[in-house]
């Protein structure tokens, strides 16, 4: 794939960018881990994969699902805390026997989410040998997290290809959705000697608690290859899921579409409008929120013109989008938005050339007005900010190398 749009375009609108083959990707900015170097001539050490996801479960309970490496392999582990992160139990390893590897970076991490009768649901990727390759995995427990279940493959292409970037949510009917960036489609046309741009999304459905899972059910063609893909749930419990969709004639904006249990979707919609064109992926997926009347909450990055950033807009029930607001500086990066009732939050990464912080603005009024606020700072590598609302508050949860686990409230609950 040739990169001289990227380097051209995209590359000056903060620093230089780090091409990777495969996947093409760079580095938007310089906010990511300070670079730690051994003896002269020896390479750098691999940074700690940091990528983990909260959630809280009904009874108010927040959970942490993260990666442990060991000589042996890798483990998907669980720990909890009944006091929102002021104290955690010791982390339990949910496979019997380590994997050989296990996907914890920021955008591609493991996911957690929850049944109406208190199940705990799992998934992750697990990379294969070929590179940019992986399957999706998944492990329940329905008995509060005493025992889980040996891993299944969600999807039933077995293809040794891209399946990888996984989100997970479960509707009203405790229906599991798991969703995908997935080649198959790519694979077939380069067969075929075809242009194909992207990836595309596909996602399975489990009725029965996570015991099996059908579908693939595609979503759309030509998705960015490498940004997390954000699922959220409409006020009448139905998920929607927003992406960077690759739209003629080669625009990296953001789609969005509701799924539905039986693979059947409507049209998709576009959710930003930047005509960002560029033929590369950078590793900055969106996310996304609903208010209880229906207000959909989104934050993402793009760039327009030749000046990159992360912007959040708010859309009414009609799905009518509001202006858009630039958040932070020209280094911002991976914002989350959380709701709560009235509540609302952003939160982002912010470098200043010495450490990263934690960034938010945050509303008591529906978003009517807002205020700044410095929730973290860090002078070493970082997870991607997280946000979870619960009756106690909308807190930031961050993990980072040097301090672990930070719980953080951004907003407390009435």
């Amino acid at each position: 794939m040739e990169t001289s749009n990227l380097m051209t375009g995209a590359a000056r609108i903060v620093m230089p960018g780090l091409i990777a083959l495969g996947c093409i990707s760079f580095s938007v900015s310089a906010q990511h881990a300070p670079q730690h170097h051994g003896k002269a001539g020896a390479p750098a050490a691999k940074p700690a994969e940091l990528g983990t996801t909260a959630a809280v479960d009904r009874q108010g309970r927040l959970w942490l699902a993260s990666k442990e490496s060991t000589p042996d392999g890798d483990y998907v582990v669980l720990r909890d805390s009944p006091d929102m992160g002021q104290t955690w139990s010791v982390p339990k390893r949910l496979q019997r026997e380590p994997e050989s590897a296990i996907s914890a970076d920021g955008e591609n991490r493991p996911k957690l989410a929850f049944g109406s009768k208190d199940e705990i649901y799992v998934s992750y990727t697990k990379p294969l040998a070929k590179p940019h390759t992986a399957e999706i995995r998944f492990i329940r427990s329905t008995d509060g997290g005493q025992s889980f279940s040996a891993p299944i493959v969600v999807h039933a292409n077995r293809d040794v290809i891209t399946h990888r970037f996984e989100s997970m949510t479960v509707d009203r009917e405790g229906r599991i959705y798991v969703a995908w960036i997935d080649k198959r489609d790519l694979e077939a046309a380069r067969t075929r000697n075809r242009k194909y741009a992207g990836a595309a999304l596909y996602y399975a459905v489990s009725g029965d608690g996570g015991a099996t899972f059908r579908g693939d059910y595609k979503i759309a063609d030509h998705s960015c290859e490498c940004c997390r893909i954000a699922l959220a749930l409409r006020p009448d419990g139905k998920p929607v899921a927003m992406w960077r969709h690759v739209f003629e004639p080669n625009a990296r904006d953001h789609a969005l579409i509701e799924l539905t249990p039986d693979g059947k979707l409507p049209a998709l919609n576009r959710a930003t409008f930047e005509d960002w064109r560029v033929d590369a992926c950078p590793h900055h997926g969106p996310a996304l929120a609903y208010a209880a009347d229906g207000t959909r909450h989104q934050t993402w990055f793009n760039v327009k013109g030749e000046e990159g950033g992360v912007f959040y807009a708010s859309a009414d029930p009609s799905g009518v989008l509001q202006t858009p607001v630039r958040l932070g500086s020209a280094q911002a990066q991976h914002a989350d938005v959380a709701v709560h009732g009235k509540s609302i939050a952003l939160a982002w990464k912010q470098f200043d050339g010495k450490s990263t912080a934690i960034l938010a603005k945050v509303s008591d009024d529906g978003g009517k007005t807002w205020r700044n606020v410095e929730l973290a700072r860090t002078e070493g590598g970082s997870d991607h900010p997280r946000l979870v609302a619960a009756d106690a508050g909308i807190y930031l949860i961050w993990r980072t190398r040097n301090e672990g686990v930070r719980s953080i409230a951004a907003m407390k609950g009435s």
